[in-house]
């Protein structure tokens, strides 16, 4: 009777114990950076907002901002419908690395990017920058989330 309880009592740490698959949870984080992408390319402002947390934080420029959903949506909108993107890729493999406990992420990337928009006389007008960013995500029922972008351009 006492190996059966020892055999009962340790299939059960085991399962409490079961470790985040890894390799998954990084395949659905680089999926939301392939959104992300075609989500810049489509100009699909819902779908670029989708994967944002309700109370985001953005780091840029000097600033902290946690707009609402609407205010990220509104400017967004306008970048989106000011431009258009030529290029939006990667300059180095994006790092992604995982909390012990599987439950935040976050995901360092390097993208350049050509935008065009018309100049003061109608012309369209080319811009490339070479952007840096660190995104931080939590592991919610829905999915991952972004809680934090802390931002950077050359």
């Amino acid at each position: 009777m006492n190996k059966f309880i020892a055999i009962l009592l340790t299939g059960i740490l085991v399962s409490c114990n079961s470790k985040t698959d890894l390799v998954t949870e990084e395949k659905e984080i680089r999926n939301l950076l392939q959104q992300e992408r075609k989500a810049h390319f489509d100009r699909n402002v819902d779908l670029f907002i989708s994967e944002f947390a309700d109370s985001m934080i953005f780091v840029n420029k000097g600033n902290v901002n946690v707009p609402s959903k609407e205010t990220n949506k509104e400017r967004i909108g306008k970048y989106f419908g000011s431009v258009q993107f030529i290029k939006w890729d990667d300059v180095a493999e994006p790092l992604i690395r995982f909390s012990d406990d599987g439950s935040l992420a976050y995901a360092i990337v390097q993208k350049a990017v050509i935008v065009t928009y018309p100049d003061n006389t109608g012309k369209a007008f080319y811009d490339t920058t070479h952007y840096a960013w660190a995104s931080v995500y939590r592991k919610q029922k829905e999915g991952w989330k972004v809680e934090v972008n802390v931002s950077t351009n050359k």
